[in-house]
């Protein structure tokens, strides 16, 4: 990945915009660490999904620009605060009886209901760093449960008690009068039943560090905050990681712009500051309703992978994160199309300039593939409605003919799109299928364009095709030809949108075309 920097610094695409504010902030200087850290978060109480991917993803694509445009080494870390307490059961997990008697205690001290880890958010974690890994993601994993118990974050804590009454007045006047009595940025670790306890600290030692609390059961107890003993509350515990790990840049949700700002205070009072951040809009469900990991509604990561590309989940996530996106089914066909036609712009591109704007570059890191398939993904899709595909083969048999060089193995990643084509089909598209019985005026039409067809020479091209469909559609009174096209989505394919009909004829077959107007006007799909 080789970028003129001058033209990295020009760029308007948002992950180099986002660079820029970054290079700009550290001023041309590298870290004392000796690499600029980017950071996402993963809290493992529920099964991850698109929208946690679409964190490292979107925080992926801006790492990339940063370092064509500095040079200067990056690293990336996953974090999973897996030692927040458990506050309730998620609604898409087995076993929930025997989660709900692990509330309160950290995710990594809960059992797993999937019964394969150790523990609830080592098997969250687990989800998340094999999906991660077959990205191809470049990120180092880090456990907050790990942190905690090895002292890496003891200095940090230390601090915390240090700064106590500053961090108190920070976060009190944000609080409801009850939740002030309570309130503590510290939160211990019960001796006794291994729960993340919120209650109030009743005094602290910040030169011995230890607090002062009562225990569930009435003892009052005198702990460590260290050596994973006690956590933060997740305001603190975001500022304190930021501080402890020096993390140069950082997104959230849009939800969390308020939290970011009190974590920012927080950071500063421990002598660290807040990182560069991005606030991303929120993905919304089928019903407008925001995504959440405990209910499980919209889609999961494996959904996807079932009916698109992993390239298509990509650009999906490149595209317009600030503003709210509905993330359902009906947007993977387009999402596969359109990440094609990125990838062949892009190489279509004479100007250096733009290449650094299509979301191809960002995609793959600066290094996106040559080529494309032969076929369309929504083309498949409407191949597959019209031989009502139940498995690859059936397709596989339409495309060798059209493109006779094309197999499984010369083209596996077209294989792959017509496992997707046949999956979507067999799951969406076939369930809704309704076919329209024409009346005699839209069948004589129908059957002169089966004649028509029947005329043609073999080599006949889909534009010529396309050509005579039009004025088949002139001669028998259809003056709006939307009406027209329509009319033969309905009648042949039961859906009332479809193909350009002349590539769609093109790579189906005219005889098996004319065969599928018979049937349809026959009635046989009503």
């Amino acid at each position: 990945m080789t970028v003129d920097r001058r033209l990295a610094a020009e760029a308007k695409a948002w992950p180099f915009k986002e660079a820029q504010d970054l290079a700009r902030r550290l001023d041309g200087r590298l870290p004392d660490k000796g690499y600029v850290l980017f950071e996402t978060g993963y809290g493992p109480s529920g099964l991850p999904h698109i929208g946690t991917f679409g964190e490292v993803a979107r925080t992926t694509m801006v790492r990339r620009a940063f370092e064509a445009l500095t040079g200067m080494p990056t690293r990336l870390v996953a974090f999973s605060d897996d030692m927040d307490g458990l506050r309730k059961v998620p609604d898409n997990v087995p076993n929930q009886d025997m989660i709900r008697q692990a509330l309160g205690r950290p995710l990594t001290a809960v059992p797993d209901p999937f019964g394969t880890h150790d523990s609830f958010g080592a098997h969250n974690n687990a989800r998340l760093r094999a999906f991660l890994d077959a990205f191809g993601f470049e990120y180092d994993f880090r456990s907050a449960t790990d942190c905690y118990r090895a002292g890496d974050f003891d200095a940090a804590l230390i601090r915390v008690l240090e700064r106590y009454d500053a961090i108190m007045a920070v976060m009190l006047p944000t609080l409801g009068a009850e939740r002030q009595k309570t309130y503590s940025p510290i939160l211990p670790v019960s001796p006794s039943t291994g729960r993340v306890l919120q209650v109030p600290i009743l005094s602290y030692d910040a030169a011995a560090g230890t607090i002062v609390f009562d225990d569930e059961d009435g003892s009052r107890v005198e702990q460590p905050v260290t050596g994973g003993r006690a956590k933060l509350q997740w305001k603190a515990d975001w500022a304190m990681r930021w501080v402890a790990l020096d993390v140069d840049y950082e997104m959230y949700g849009k939800d969390l712009i308020p939290s970011a700002e009190l974590s920012g205070k927080i950071a500063r009072i421990l002598g660290g500051r807040q990182p560069n951040g991005f606030a991303y809009e929120l993905f919304l469900d089928a019903d407008g309703q925001k995504i959440s990991k405990s209910k499980g509604n919209g889609l999961s990561i494996e959904d996807w992978l079932r009916y698109g590309s992993p390239e298509s989940l990509s650009l999906f996530m490149f595209q317009q994160p600030r503003r709210a996106k509905r993330l359902y089914f009906d947007v993977i066909p387009r999402a596969v199309d359109e990440y094609f036609a990125h990838l062949r712009s892009y190489h279509a591109a004479e100007e250096p300039a733009k290449a650094l704007e299509n979301p191809a570059w960002h995609i793959h890191g600066g290094n996106p593939p040559e080529g494309e398939p032969p076929v369309g993904f929504s083309m498949l899709l409407n191949l597959a409605s019209a031989c009502n595909a139940e498995d690859k083969a059936v397709l596989w048999g339409f495309i060798t003919r059209y493109a006779p060089d094309a197999t499984p193995e010369t083209q596996p990643g077209l294989d792959l799109l017509v496992g997707y084509a046949v999956n979507y089909y067999q799951d969406f598209v076939k369930p809704q299928k309704t076919y329209k019985q024409p009346d005699a005026a839209e069948t004589a039409a129908i059957r002169a364009l089966a004649t028509k067809l029947a005329e043609m020479p073999a080599n006949t091209t889909a534009e010529a095709i396309q050509d005579e469909v039009y004025e088949v559609g002139k001669l028998h009174g259809f003056d709006n030809l939307r009406a027209w096209f329509k009319l033969l989505y309905e009648v042949l394919l039961g859906q009332e949108q479809g193909p350009r009909m002349g590539s769609f004829i093109q790579l189906y077959g005219r005889a098996e075309t004319i065969r599928l107007i018979d049937d349809a006007l026959a009635g046989k799909f009503a």
